[in-house]
């Protein structure tokens, strides 16, 4: 189907052509000039420049910036040029091309490289390179060598910038940049540094007897913490070595014991509440708060369970999920009273924990969904940008990475309300990830903006499905939502194509079960494809190693059958929302109540009400259905009118 911006514009087509031919070489600037006015025309050029690149001369480069400089296009070239001015060691060039406002540190030690070269490395030149060389405790780009090189030459590298350098790379666990800052130091200063790089590296007995100062006993107990990660079980009897010989305050201790708990319990291995107590409460932080909660609910321990999320910190102890969980298990512990307290708490956020407690108390979902407003005035403003025009020809020409370039340059410029009309305009280009990349991130309000963050299409396809397969068709539209954001278009890095994310040999193998046409991966990028063979793939899923229950299902989806056997086995019938909680990878804990939550979004989208999430994560699609409310405005929320071009397709 013809995209609204080839529609517009005839010219898109050749446009898109053009790049092809300039990336091969092949583009005829003569035979094309009236191309020449077309706004991506840009584009075309650099595609060319891009191919190009190692045998480009200066004047090109220098007048393609000249024309672009400040356009998204033309920034994506600077840096691409800036780099090829490195590797060819053409520090005029590089100085024709540099602005000061790029942040990247490869490029900035590139800079450093170019000013000295040109004979400009002055006292600001040398605080510049301090800085670079104090920022953080791993390796450097490459581009840096060099300057710290030089920097070394002019005496700007002392004893204490080198061990400033060295006990940030101890914190950061990274033995060679600490013997690399320890290079310059004083022979018996070198020697010590590097054996206590060799100790980060493998644990010995010659720091037995290292000096007992306190670089020694941050040496020792950041290696430590590094060796209790892979061996926790080994970390106590460790520490009563090393600990009194170096003299380890708690601090220190806390540290050790820190990453053998988390490690330990993390993998729910024997030993892990007697490694959690062992921690000191100062060496505590939220991650492990976390898992001192999580361990004890894997074991049932209800009373350890409460008394880990109650010593949660706010904000932590404030999220749906630990008010939720503090419900759950105060009410194991008949609690009944402070279960109600906590379930109420939580079920004022439209989240998935927050459905759940919803759940426990039997109300309607917290949703109060926001439709703003805008004027035709700021709405044509916002369609004239320059850059957003760009950004969405490039998308619909295919070029997602370039469009990103601009898309980006447009939004920076944009307060709120603009920015959400650019999300508008995008998903009439059928452009909607720009929902989940551009909204909340620096106004919260804006996840309330529903129809945009959580957009529907092929609706029609998804029913019909979804009732083929006897599937729920919100989780269906949620399952697109959460692996491809509706581009037909995606291509994850392990292969996976199309709306709903197959690898080929599944879309093949699902083909030939259902009687499908197959004609190779191609076919996953077609819409309808995807759906009728990743719906069925999914209740193969289900009916397989999900025992017919979606949260096993998600869970396997995301992490592989091998994971969730295992965690099947460690935790058998324990019940699903505390099973999910228990999940080791946070990725798939997160995935599962993503997913999850998503499909009442989408219940809710399509048909006004929602199967209850307790029901649809068990699996009864038949269950009981809920409605929602928005405390705020005390009305119900209705679905809001999806604009027409949300029902195409």
């Amino acid at each position: 189907m013809p995209t609204q911006s080839s529609r517009l514009d005839p010219q898109l087509a050749r446009v898109k052509a053009a790049i092809v031919a300039a990336e091969s070489g092949a583009f005829d600037a003569g035979a094309n000039a009236d191309l020449a006015k077309h706004p991506l025309y840009g584009w075309v050029e650099y595609a060319g420049l891009r191919r190009d690149l190692g045998s480009l001369d200066d004047a090109r480069a220098d007048a393609f910036l000249r024309r672009y400089g400040g356009q998204a296009v033309g920034e994506t070239f600077r840096t691409q040029w800036l780099g090829e001015a490195t590797r060819r060691q053409d520090w005029a060039a590089f100085d024709a091309a540099w602005k000061p406002t790029i942040k990247d540190t490869a490029l900035r030690c590139s800079w450093l490289q170019a000013e000295n070269a040109l004979g400009r490395a002055d006292a600001s030149w040398t605080q510049q390179a301090q800085l670079i060389w104090r920022a953080a405790g791993e390796s450097l780009p490459s581009q840096c060598d060099a300057v710290f090189t030089a920097l070394d030459a002019r005496g700007g590298l002392t004893p204490e910038l080198r061990w400033e350098r060295f006990d940030k790379a101890t914190e950061a666990w990274q033995p060679s940049v600490m013997r690399a800052a320890a290079r310059g130091l004083p022979a018996s200063d070198a020697a010590l540094a590097n054996d206590y790089a060799a100790f980060m590296e493998a644990v010995n007995d010659r720091a037995l007897q290292w000096p007992r100062t306190d670089r020694s006993r941050r040496v020792a107990s950041y290696a430590l913490a590094r060796y209790a990660k892979s061996v926790p079980q080994d970390a106590q009897a460790q520490l009563d070595r090393f600990g009194p010989a170096l003299g380890f305050t708690e601090l220190e201790r806390g540290r050790v014991l820190y990453q053998s708990a988390l490690w330990t319990a993390s993998s729910y291995e024997p030993g892990s509440a007697q490694r959690l107590a062992a921690v000191p409460e100062s060496a505590y932080d939220d991650r492990l708060r976390e898992w001192r909660a999580r361990e004890a609910i894997a074991r049932s321990d209800w009373s350890a369970a409460l008394t880990a999320i109650r010593s949660m910190r706010s904000p932590q102890h404030d999220d749906s999920r630990w008010l939720y969980l503090e419900g759950r298990v105060a009410e194991k512990l008949g609690d009944r009273e402070a279960a109600q307290r906590a379930y109420r708490a939580a079920a004022a956020k439209p989240e998935f924990h927050g459905f759940l407690a919803a759940d426990r108390l039997g109300q309607p979902y917290t949703l109060c969904p926001w439709i703003p407003g805008d004027s035709p005035t700021a709405r044509a403003a916002v369609g004239n940008d320059p850059a957003l025009q760009r950004a969405l020809m490039l998308h619909d020409i295919e070029r997602d990475g370039w469009a990103v370039a601009e898309w980006n340059d447009a939004v920076s410029r944009f307060d709120s309300m603009r920015r959400i009309t650019a999300v508008e305009l995008a998903q009439q280009h059928g452009w909607f990830d720009r929902a989940v990349f551009s909204l909340g991130k620096e106004d919260p309000e804006e996840l309330r903006l529903y129809t945009l963050r959580f957009p529907i299409r092929h609706e029609a396809t998804i029913r019909r499905e979804a009732q083929r397969n006897g599937l729920d068709p919100a989780w269906v539209a949620a399952e697109i939502r959460a692996e491809s954001v509706f581009n037909p278009n995606a291509r994850s890095g392990a292969n996976a194509i199309g709306l709903m994310q197959l690898v080929p040999a599944t879309g093949a193998s699902m083909a030939a079960k259902v009687g499908v046409p197959w004609n190779g991966e191609q076919s996953l990028y077609d819409p309808d494809t995807s759906i009728i063979l990743g719906t069925a793939y999914l209740r193969q899923l289900l009916d397989g190693y999900g025992d017919g229950k979606p949260y096993f299902t998600l869970a396997g989806y995301n992490a592989g059958p091998a994971p969730l056997a295992r965690w099947k086995s460690q935790r058998p019938g324990m019940d699903p929302d505390l099973w999910i909680e228990t999940i080791t990878y946070k990725e798939t804990r997160d995935y599962v109540a993503r997913v999850l939550a998503f499909s009442v979004l989408y219940d809710w989208r399509m048909t006004g009400n929602a199967l209850r999430v307790s029901d649809r994560l068990r699996g009864a699609f038949d269950g009981q259905r809920t409605s929602f409310t928005c405390p705020l405005a005390n009305r119900p929320a209705a679905p809001q009118a999806m604009p027409p071009q949300a029902r195409r397709g």
